[in-house]
């Protein structure tokens, strides 16, 4: 089953943080692959929060409902949007080729919801990096890199080719599940099919 997410999507804090447990659980092999919702949402015209009080307090204390049953502990409201939002998704589409992308997403989630320090920025990015055993520099370096940016920018141009929307999404095959409320759904459906 394919996890399209981007650090930057809320919603996918709820997922980052069980996902592991639930893949194990499971049996299903899950790929973990980051895309920039950011750019998705502005080419559907789509943005969902901005200048929606109302709809944007309500999905704080849903994350925080639901959080709860799931024994997490997110400081809500989380900073939010991200102005690092492309350059956290740069760097987890490196640890996409090198192996830690799961442990560098739920560090910087994590701090995020956990400890108010915003993904894509520091403190969090060298603090998380240097959690899961990588040199910030070296990696800032690497994820900088016009090939990354490009592998980033391919991801996205695939998740829209699928029909991504939003983060995160399950896919198994063309099969797509929209939001973390849809998670065992998807990943029912990937053992049944």
């Amino acid at each position: 089953m394919d996890f399209w997410y981007s650090i930057g999507s809320t919603y996918s804090y709820l997922t980052v943080m069980r996902l592991s447990a639930l893949e194990t659980a499971s049996g299903v092999t899950i790929r973990w692959r980051p895309f920039d919702v950011r750019h998705v949402m502005v080419e559907q015209n789509n943005i969902p929060f901005k200048d929606k009080p109302i709809k944007t307090a309500y999905m704080w204390r849903d994350i925080q409902r639901r959080a709860h049953r799931y024994g997490l502990s997110p400081e809500i409201p989380a900073p939010y949007p991200l102005p690092g939002l492309v350059l956290a998704n740069q760097i987890a589409t490196l640890g996409v080729e090198e192996g830690w992308v799961a442990d560098y997403t739920q560090a910087t989630y994590r701090r995020w919801f956990e400890g108010g320090q915003p993904a894509g920025q520091e403190p969090n990015i060298s603090e998380s990096l240097r959690e899961i055993g990588c040199d910030p520099s070296e990696v800032l370096a690497a994820a900088r890199s016009e090939r990354i940016k490009d592998k980033l920018a391919q991801e996205t141009e695939e998740a829209m080719k699928l029909g991504v929307f939003g983060s995160p999404t399950f896919a198994v095959g063309q099969e797509v599940f929209w939001g973390d409320d849809r998670l065992e759904d998807a990943l029912l459906w990937a053992k049944e099919n």
